[in-house]
């Protein structure tokens, strides 16, 4: 904040410098032209102000900041930039008064400023009173200090903590199994492309790092990625957080807004969940993918983004569709590049590596040392149907070390809720569809084509060995000691 606000120091320094240097011999014509260079050479925009709030002149980076030419501004009130922080008030026979000139005080505020072309500008203003030898007002001077970009800094920063875990594989995702590898593949695609990307996956999968991975790896990579959770607000708050919205558009709208979608002009703009996004607001963002336009609560100015947009969602649209609860023509404007991540039980294979990656990442942070997991542990691991997914496994482990204090986790340091769902090796398990009996079928002629070899038999199944071990797992089949029959 110091160095923002030393830019009128900047200023009346340089001003007196160049006195007290040339002011011997130069005349006041030669100085008032030197006077312009030396405000133009600033990067802070500058205007000064009469003391009925006319504007009297403006600095080259005003008008860069605003959009406002010196010969669009000059004359015209203050308020044309409609400063959210400002206190202006009407008073009879005195014009536009600012509260300014009633304190007499300095000020220096972080505050929204609305640019020519209607967008938003975050700023911090610093504006100081000039007055003569008597005391008397002459103006003001202000001084605009651009920190929209270190807001956007700030909310990234904010973003990544919550997502950096000091974990190895694609972009903080991990996986060896067939299923990730072909997801793996698709990401650099679509991520090169300006099209929609939905990314479908249960709760836990880790929908909102691949739609990180997709933004990182694409063409808008140096623009902002801006998140937002569709069940995360009432329908009236999520209007506000799309599209922003005006001061005084709304009861409790103390201050101008800047909308989601502003905020990710010439970036990504992921919206999680997307199945729960109310029908009104599908409409509003189907116009807004159609016309790349939108308009701001209590305002009819059309703002202009370039967006492309990345949805995730742990629902069956088709479904929604079907119950007049998610609209068709939004679903085909969404649903151009779709993604599937599939869930943890499905590629129990890449466990393991999770329970490592976790493991190192937890072990930095907590200081403790614990190695690894206990034979029975990773078998319990092996055998859990996984609910909750990547999120449910790393939580557990998160617990474990709570509880545990070093060498091997043990069973005994599991969260109840999984060891309770453990289903029981060896016991007989129904099998009421003919996927299963399909599956358990081909399962026990492999095993026994292969006298009991677990890897040549997924050979043949054309699996992993690991699948093969969880299929005999889940089915209660064993091996006899002497291997050769089941």
């Amino acid at each position: 904040m110091l160095v923002h606000a030393d830019s009128l120091w900047y200023l009346n320094n340089c001003l007196n410098a160049f006195k007290q240097l040339w002011e011997p011999i130069m005349n006041d014509r030669e100085i008032n032209r030197y006077w312009k260079k030396i405000i133009n050479t600033m990067n802070d925009g500058l205007l000064l102000i009469s003391p009925d709030g006319t504007i009297l002149m403006v600095n080259r980076a005003f008008e860069k900041l605003t959009g406002f030419k010196a010969k669009e501004a000059i004359g015209k009130p203050c308020t044309i930039l409609n400063c959210d922080a400002c206190e202006i008030t009407l008073k009879k026979g005195k014009g536009i008064w600012c509260a300014l000139f009633d304190g007499g005080r300095d000020l220096s505020k972080r505050c929204v400023v609305v640019k020519k072309d209607g967008t938003y500008l975050q700023v911090i203003k610093n504006a100081s009173l000039l007055k003569d030898d008597q005391g008397e007002h002459l103006g003001a001077v202000e001084t605009l200090t651009d920190v929209s970009e270190l807001s956007r800094l700030d909310q990234e920063l904010d973003q990544l903590s919550r997502h950096l875990d000091g974990s190895k594989g694609f972009h903080g995702m991990i996986g060896k199994s067939a299923a990730m590898q072909r997801v793996f593949e698709i990401v650099p695609k679509a991520a090169q492309s300006d099209a929609p990307v939905i990314i479908y996956g249960e709760s836990g999968t880790g929908k909102e790092l691949m739609a990180r991975a997709i933004h990182q790896l694409g063409r808008r990579k140096n623009g902002p990625f801006i998140e937002l959770n569709c069940t995360a607000l009432n329908e009236s708050l999520l209007e506000s957080e799309l599209f922003g919205h005006i001061k005084g558009a709304f009861t409790g709208a103390y201050r101008h807004r800047q909308g989601r979608f502003e905020a990710a002009d010439g970036g990504d703009f992921f919206l999680d969940e997307i199945g729960d996004l109310p029908l009104s607001i599908q409409v509003k963002l189907l116009r807004v993918l159609e016309t790349r336009q939108f308009e701001r609560v209590g305002d009819h100015r059309k703002i202009s983004v370039d967006v492309r947009i990345i949805t995730a969602t742990n629902k069956n649209l088709t479904d929604l569709i079907s119950a007049n609860k998610f609209r068709e023509d939004f679903f085909f404007r969404i649903n151009v590049i779709p993604i599937q991540i599939p869930p943890l039980r499905d590629r129990m294979e890449d466990i393991p590596l999770m329970v490592n990656a976790f493991l190192r990442t937890l072990s930095s942070q907590s200081g403790k040392k614990i190695t690894g997991l206990s034979p029975d542990t990773m078998t319990l691991f092996m055998n859990y149907h996984w609910p909750g997914n990547v999120r449910e496994l790393k939580s557990a482990l998160e617990y474990a070390f709570v509880i545990c204090e070093k060498g091997l986790i043990g069973m005994e340091h599991l969260p109840f809720q999984i060891k309770k769902n453990v289903p029981t090796a060896g016991r007989d398990i129904p099998i009421d569809n003919r996927k299963d009996q399909a599956e358990r079928k081909a399962l026990l002629e492999a095993l026994q084509q292969t006298g009991g070899n677990q890897s040549q038999a997924a050979r043949i199944l054309g699996v992993n060995r690991v699948t093969v071990w969880n299929r005999m797992k889940k089915y209660g089949i064993r091996l006899k000691p002497n291997l050769d029959s089941v």
